[in-house]
């Protein structure tokens, strides 16, 4: 009986303990999607921040930014493309970074937040990626 008990238990965690390598790109979440809309492009929330760096790995695109505020808890932060495709080469997609920030505390508060930019992808193998409220933009190649 006592042989059983362990045998199931082996058994258990060793199911438990696989993994399908089909799970693991699924799991290679970004966080937050970007949004592709000329509307919210134009309307959306434009308060002061200021984009210290951008870096891209795989289909994330990481953004390290800053604004006053007293935690950051309560920012809203959206990605917004602009639809546009810019025929150059390489071609070009514009974008912003939208903050709708409510803190009114004076601290200087940095954080990092990541997209997934696969929504992104143009016909060919890269894409400028320019940030409309930084001095950066960035080559996003797939």
């Amino acid at each position: 009986m006592m042989n059983k008990v362990v045998t199931f238990i082996l058994v258990g965690l060793t199911i438990l303990s696989c993994s399908n390598d089909d799970d693991e790109s699924s799991n290679d979440s970004c966080g937050l999607t970007t949004i592709i809309s000329a509307k919210q492009y134009s309307d959306a929330p434009s308060d002061q921040l200021t984009i210290n760096s951008l870096t891209i790995e795989n289909n994330c695109l990481k953004i390290n930014f800053g604004s006053s505020g007293c935690s950051g808890d309560s920012w809203e932060l959206k990605l917004i493309d602009s639809e546009d495709i810019l025929e150059s080469i390489p071609p070009q997609r514009n974008l912003r970074l939208s903050l709708k920030n409510e803190e009114a505390c004076q601290a200087f508060i940095t954080k990092d937040i990541t997209f997934d930019i696969s929504s992104l992808k143009v016909d060919g193998n890269q894409v400028q990626l320019t940030i409309t409220n930084s001095d950066e933009s960035v080559l996003y190649e797939y």
